[in-house]
């Protein structure tokens, strides 16, 4: 068996491939590129399609694709043959450079939001130099921008460049003003854990509305959840840990950074967390992850779900974003130092992420936007919907005496003494940690706890990239204009912490007395997906992302169009599978067993003679009414979804977050009171107990 170092990167077309394969000249041109994100010299492209050719073939590789990221939150491929024939029948084994720097996919067939009808299929791929190429499944996967014939943003990769160069510009700016000429780059860098789910495959199969919604439309809680806390961090299952050893491998070989793995909450729950990459290379590679995770628990006969509440009850999924800002030279811009008071250059970066999570507190809410979500945020360690951010005590008291331009005194450290000679002492942090923050400062780093498990990072990422690359615009706008920029960044900093102090709260987010004093703030409590999605195109917003050239007006309102229609489609998928499910096994299971129950009645009558016995009795009664309120309930959710006709989205997503899911709660609850009184064996399908504790 190798080891990690070995397996690592193996097959990813890295710089250091990149060097053996390419002549020197190549190499620095396109090293120019992948580190300085300067332009691609299109010169080159002959060259570096060759070596990645010969060096993928090498590797067993008979195909390439261009891999992109349209806006259905999954990735897309076409694979195309390295061999072609000449005229004599013989095979050769060609890739050009125009086939590795462009690519033609169908763009009708993918949501456009309105931008490409269905007539007009024509759509480009463009190679993406500054995320490597990778092989899967025999494939050489060259990553790729998306877009459209007249040139918008179809993907979810495109904007998140353009967010992340927006950033780098308004960053060199500001360093510049702070006296720094010597860096050249600044990136956004993302650490995404990603929790999921794993459950028998053979369970999963016989659950149609785990296949067709990826959660459980039904199910009541077995007699023991996560009440004791005993799974999180416990000691892994063997099953379980095979499948993180053969997951990890997979990731190494793709050069991705899996680091951290373990239990989490909920029962079948667990998480992997990955080192820091640029947000780019970090979407790319969670993108990646997800795939392989879902891959690998086939092979070891697991379903691997991301669903943010496939179990009602128990912990939710999320995906934490852990966000930063570091320079080509390694300095994080988010790191406070020994002195975070005398710390100008992060006192100003802080400031400018308050400023902007404030001000775009809606894009941030939108970044995170789904109906899976909806389920989840607010509860069981997932944040509320009121987005606020946690600083802890330290950096508060930092801030309030700059808003009071006071003398700050420093908090005086201290060490930790567990009572037990034996054991080491050990400084203790300045500042705790909160779980129910959605944006919490934790340390050198600002953690986004809202993103959903199954979503891409690329949309939260795009609006909290643009959100303070435009903080930093006004920020540099004002300090350019100033004699005195020390005297200027002081005024600065403590006029906007003063104007957005109303963002910074680090009590409990789950509290109802936060609700409350939420709204007395103003700060937007946008619930549902349908809440705040309408934000994406206001004024403000559209102002913001436009101008720098984020996205253009026409991407964003097809955005919008898209977000809603799949949100709309989502929740009627569901609606529809509950519907059938009800109809077609549950309405039947439970007659079944009342007949039973009749049978087993008059049985005991004939024994026992008239005396009446109230166990059958009580439990047909209570059968019969709940499958009668079910069969009512079904066919108005039925004629719910008849209403729901396609044409006006808004109408129809205002009808589905009220009635329809009103209606769903309504029969989800009969449904489970049916399931603790009906026998297991004449209930259709595996039950939470099943679900939850089904891998030994």
């Amino acid at each position: 068996m190798k080891f990690a170092s070995e397996l690592y990167g193996c097959d990813v077309f890295d710089l250091s491939t990149m060097k053996s394969q390419l002549s020197s000249a190549t190499f620095s041109k396109l090293e120019e590129t992948i580190k300085d994100g300067s332009k691609l010299d299109e010169s080159i492209a002959n060259e570096v399609a060759s070596a990645m050719k010969n060096w993928a073939i090498e590797k067993g590789a008979t195909h390439y694709t261009h891999w992109f990221q349209p806006l259905t939150g999954i990735t897309a491929e076409k694979h195309d043959g390295f061999i072609s024939y000449n005229g004599e029948g013989n095979g050769l084994m060609e890739f050009s450079g125009k086939a590795l720097i462009q690519g033609e996919p169908d763009a009708s067939s993918f949501p456009s939001g309105g931008l490409r009808s269905t007539f007009e299929a024509r759509g480009y791929t463009a190679w993406d130099p500054t995320s490597y190429a990778f092989i899967k499944d025999k494939t050489l996967c060259i990553p790729t921008a998306f877009c459209s014939y007249g040139g918008e943003a179809l993907d979810k990769k495109t904007p998140l460049l353009r967010s992340m160069d927006a950033l780098n510009k308004q960053s060199l700016r500001i360093l510049r003003l702070l006296g720094n000429s010597e860096v050249k780059k600044v990136t956004p860098m993302v650490g995404p854990e990603q929790e999921y789910f794993l459950i028998d495959k053979d369970l999963y199969s016989r659950r149609k509305d785990l296949i067709y919604t990826g959660r459980t439309l039904f199910g009541s809680l077995p007699p023991k959840g996560q009440e004791l806390e005993d799974h999180y961090f416990g000691s892994i299952k063997p099953k379980v840990q095979n499948f993180m050893n053969d997951l990890n491998e997979q990731l190494w070989k793709l050069g991705i950074p899996a680091k951290t793995e373990h239990n989490e909450v909920a029962p079948g729950q667990h998480e992997l967390a990955p080192i820091y990459e640029s947000s780019n290379i970090a979407t790319d590679h969670n993108q990646l992850t997800m795939e392989m995770m879902q891959k690998v628990a086939e092979k070891h006969d697991m379903v691997c779900l991301f669903h943010e509440k496939p179990f009602d009850g128990v912990n939710g999924s999320g995906k934490h974003n852990n966000w930063s800002i570091t320079t080509d030279s390694g300095i994080n811009l988010l790191s406070p130092g020994k002195t975070p008071s005398e710390n100008e250059q992060f006192l100003l970066f802080l400031t400018a992420v308050l400023k902007a999570v404030d001000d775009y507190q809606d894009l941030i809410r939108v970044g995170v936007a789904s109906a899976g979500n909806d389920h989840r945020l607010g509860a069981s360690e997932a944040p509320p919907a009121i987005v606020s951010v946690y600083l802890g005590s330290e950096l508060a008291e930092v801030l309030e005496a700059i808003k009071e331009d006071t003398a700050y005194e420093s908090v005086q450290r201290t060490y930790m003494k567990l009572g037990v000679r034996s054991l080491p002492t050990f400084q203790r942090d300045t500042t705790d940690r909160n779980r129910t923050s959605p944006v919490a400062f934790t340390g050198n780093k600002f953690e986004f706890r809202m993103l959903g498990s199954s979503d891409s990072t690329a949309c939260l990422n795009v609006m909290l990239n643009s959100a303070v690359a435009d903080t930093l615009r006004i920020f540099a706008d004002e300090l350019e204009g100033e004699k005195d920029i020390k005297k200027g960044l002081h005024e600065l900093i403590r006029r906007e912490v003063k104007a957005h102090e109303r963002i910074v709260f680090n009590g409990n987010g789950y509290d109802e007395s936060w609700v409350e004093e939420a709204e007395r703030r103003g700060l937007l409590n946008l619930k549902t997906t349908p809440d705040c999605i309408p934000y994406l195109i206001a004024e403000k917003n559209i102002a913001m992302l436009t101008g720098l050239k984020v996205y253009s007006e026409s991407e964003l309102r097809s955005r919008y169009a898209i977000q809603m229609e799949n949100y709309c489609k989502t929740i009627m998928i569901e609606a529809k599978t509950m519907s059938s499910l009800i109809m077609k096994s549950f309405l039947p299971s439970i007659d079944r067993y009342i007949d039973s129950l009749c049978d087993a009645a008059g049985k005991r009558k004939e024994i026992l003679g008239e005396k009446e016995f109230s166990y059958e009795k009580d439990l047909i009664k209570k059968l019969s009414e709940l499958n009668e309120q079910m069969y009512k309930g079904t066919g108005e959710l039925d004629q719910m979804i008849e209403d729901v006709d396609g044409v006006d989205i808004e109408k129809d997503a205002k009808l589905i977050k009220t009635a329809v899911l009103d209606k769903m709660t309504e029969l989800r609850k009969a449904c489970d009171q049916a399931e603790k009184l009906c026998a297991k064996e004449y209930w259709p399908m595996p039950d939470y107990g099943d679900l939850l504790f089904s891998i030994d």
